[in-house]
């Protein structure tokens, strides 16, 4: 029974009486307005967490992963030198992620990374579930299919076009995105490369090493 009905005292005065009924009122519209809130935090949560995902995704890999990995001795140097020579050299393939112990220091790093943003996030869960849920789902898919797109080129050629055509294309310093290409069209950095370009055209150049030692 909702509180505005329960009982009163039949003893109490009106003006009382009619004071408790707008308070018990009152009380049941905000819980109400909060179930209300909690609803829409649940609809709109999951998408806006795989939104944010998706812009977060966009920035390391531009800023830390390329920005700061092509500096002389940078620890995320391992990114450009390494992932990009390998994957430039088989065609997409990146033959590390075939034994993981071929570039251990290189793999530390990209799972620490991702564990590290879910454990920042991690407190959210209590106030926004689902966006927090949705960054977790994020950063685990992340993985799973960054490894693939690196095991099975043709895979990646057809479900994950844009981030093939990252490591495959003339320019390496766009399509930033590695899921899904969503912040790639918002900031205008998404680049389609051609599968037959012009034989008058170069071919892109594997990233050059770096001079001096190189963090692993």
């Amino acid at each position: 029974m909702r509180s505005s009905q329960r009982a009163l005292n039949p003893l109490e005065p009106s003006c009382c009486v009619q004071s408790r009924i707008g308070a018990l009122r009152a009380n049941d519209q905000r819980r109400d307005d909060d179930a209300l809130v909690r609803n829409e935090r649940t609809v709109i949560g999951f998408p806006l967490g795989l939104l944010y995902s998706n812009g977060v995704e966009w920035a390391v890999h531009k800023y830390l992963l390329h920005g700061l990995g092509k500096r002389r001795g940078s620890f995320w140097a391992f990114h450009w030198v390494r992932h990009h020579r390998q994957s430039r050299r088989h065609q997409m393939l990146d033959p590390d992620y075939q034994n993981l112990r071929h570039n251990w220091a290189g793999h530390s790093k990209e799972v620490g990374g991702i564990a590290l943003i879910l454990l920042v996030h991690t407190p959210l869960v209590t106030t926004f579930p689902w966006f927090t849920a949705a960054v977790w789902y994020s950063g685990l898919n992340y993985l799973h299919k960054h490894r693939k797109a690196h095991l099975d080129p043709a895979w990646a050629k057809r479900h994950m076009r844009s981030h093939y055509d990252h490591h495959m294309g003339r320019n390496q310093d766009a399509n930033w995105c590695v899921t899904r290409p969503w912040f790639d069209w918002i900031m205008g950095t998404r680049e389609f490369m051609n599968d037959e370009p012009s034989p008058r055209r170069k071919a892109a150049p594997e990233p050059a090493l770096l001079a001096g030692p190189i963090a692993a």
